[in-house]
């Protein structure tokens, strides 16, 4: 058979692998948003037989064939064609290792956890979730031992989410980070500039929270006619190939900002997915390259330009004509507002400056769980510990602590850091943007996104997962990520909102 021929078939393959993967997609999609409470047994059964077919279809003698074949001709092979083959690969060696049977035990916990998370967080009880945050711990060390791992055991995990990253890479980006944000938040405490965020914590319907961030998503460029925006607990993204990705979020009546930037947020994840060339299907790369890019997106959309004073600009007029709360607020007032410094307890929510020290902390958490270091049982006292060493502030329960985030329910671990990486890369991308077209921000002004969200396509969302975190933004940005550029952002930025020059 040709290599043309080969070709054909692997992609026919993968294309019946993305296939099943959307079928569990949507499962998990309808567990997320809109699954009665009793179903979550059976639900989780359904899961669990998909993803035992999807193990299947990774592991089969079929894909050790295919690679086989294309292993002595990689030199031969495009760009696209390659990276297809080593990913293949590369989900092949890793699923194997793993017995079916404890990976389809796993799945079902999974399932089984989220719906746990979501008790205890209801109920403001880290006993409910608990015993299975244990068990799911217990899997990914038990997996680990499985597919072996050079480094520490969580740089393995890092690894799933941003290829090539390490501990040594992350302590060291992540201490300049700190340190750079300590340093500009002590300035900001001692600034005499206060800022009243008061008129954001009015009460606020969700019919008019809804249709003021459909507006502004759709002037982003998302495509609703390939997306919709539903409600869930922990505002999410979630696609099934290019031309149905949706996005949720969370309404809340005296807070007028937080439904619209988890919009806005998830919106430059959908953005991405939506823009993923048709010729990318079935190929394995048709999605982004990594956690820590994809982040890089949304928090570009959510910070870098959602808060910019470009964006409201534009926006504000807007936001004035259908809100009555907002009345006799003034631009200068609503900016300052929307970017106002104030450590706080809850992630999601917190301010752009000290987003990236609720990441550290959680890094830092969960190397200590990797490295054997800590019980689950001591994981609240150690949580709020270290909120009250790095923000100054202390949870006074764990629905607010321990509980606020989803990610170690389904064994997220190594997830968190590509957040505060999203804010890096997205900096370093800001730089090449406005290098490449000085005049962008003057055109957010004038109402025009798409400037923007051409840039992104052209420069980020086009090559899907065709080259590794580490070669795109090299490829982008002509060098290698950099924290400097995203802290001389942050300095810029908040020097002029707190008056500290």
């Amino acid at each position: 058979m040709s290599l043309q021929e080969k070709l054909k078939e692997v992609r026919e393959y993968i294309k019946t692998m993305e296939l099943l993967q959307q079928a569990t997609g949507i499962v998990y999609w309808d567990m997320r948003v809109g699954m009665p409470k009793k179903a979550v047994e059976q639900r989780a059964e359904v899961v669990g037989y998909l993803s035992g077919e999807g193990y299947k279809f990774t592991t089969s003698e079929k894909v050790k064939g295919f690679i086989e074949f294309f292993e002595p001709h990689l030199d031969e092979l495009s760009v696209i064609d390659k990276a297809m083959i080593e990913e293949l690969k590369r989900g092949y060696e890793e699923i194997k290792k793993i017995p079916e049977d404890r990976y389809k035990e796993y799945v079902i916990l999974s399932s089984k956890s989220e719906a746990a998370w979501e008790e205890a967080k209801e109920k403001n009880d880290f006993s409910i979730f608990k015993p299975y945050l244990e068990k799911v711990i217990e899997f990914q060390k038990e997996f680990l031992e499985y597919t072996g791992y050079t480094g520490t055991k969580y740089d393995s995990l890092l690894d799933k989410y941003e290829r090539g990253i390490t501990v040594a890479k992350l302590d060291e980006v992540f201490g300049e980070l700190r340190d750079a944000i300590v340093e500009l938040l002590n300035k900001i405490k001692s600034s005499k500039t206060k800022i009243d965020d008061s008129f954001f914590k009015k009460s606020f319907t969700k019919e008019e929270q809804e249709e003021f961030s459909i507006f502004v998503l759709k002037k982003m460029g998302y495509d609703f006619e390939a997306g919709k925006v539903d409600e869930s607990v922990h505002p999410f993204t979630i696609n099934f190939g290019n031309k149905d990705v949706r996005i949720t979020t969370h309404y809340y009546e005296n807070e007028f900002r937080s439904a619209l930037f988890s919009c806005i947020h998830e919106g430059g994840h959908a953005i991405y997915e939506q823009d993923i060339p048709d010729d990318l299907i079935g190929t394995g790369l048709g999605t982004g390259v990594s956690m820590g890019i994809h982040e890089s997106q949304s928090r570009f959309y959510e910070n870098i330009l959602g808060r910019s004073k470009a964006f409201w600009k534009y926006f504000f007029p807007e936001a004035k004509s259908r809100f009555s709360q907002l009345k006799d607020v003034t631009f200068e007032e609503f900016y300052k507002a929307i970017n106002i410094v104030e450590p706080s307890l809850i992630r999601t929510e917190a301010d752009e400056l000290t987003y990236s020290l609720h990441v550290i902390i959680r890094y830092e958490i969960e190397k200590l769980i990797f490295n054997g270091e800590v019980e689950v049982a001591d994981l609240p006292r150690i949580w709020n510990e270290k909120y009250k060493e790095y923000l100054g502030v202390e949870p006074s329960n764990d629905s607010e602590g321990i509980l606020q985030d989803m990610h170690w329910s389904d064994g997220s671990f190594g997830y968190f850091p590509s957040y505060a990486l999203g804010n890096l890369y997205g900096a370093q991308m800001l730089e090449k943007m406005i290098k490449d077209n000085p005049k962008v921000f003057d055109e957010v002004e004038n109402g025009d996104l798409d400037t923007v969200h051409q840039w992104l396509k052209e420069n980020v969302h086009k090559h899907g997962a065709v080259y590794k975190p580490a070669d795109l933004i090299k490829l982008i940005t002509g060098e290698e990520l950099n924290a400097k550029y995203f802290i001389k952002y942050l300095n810029d930025k908040y020097e002029e909102i707190y008056d500290l020059k």
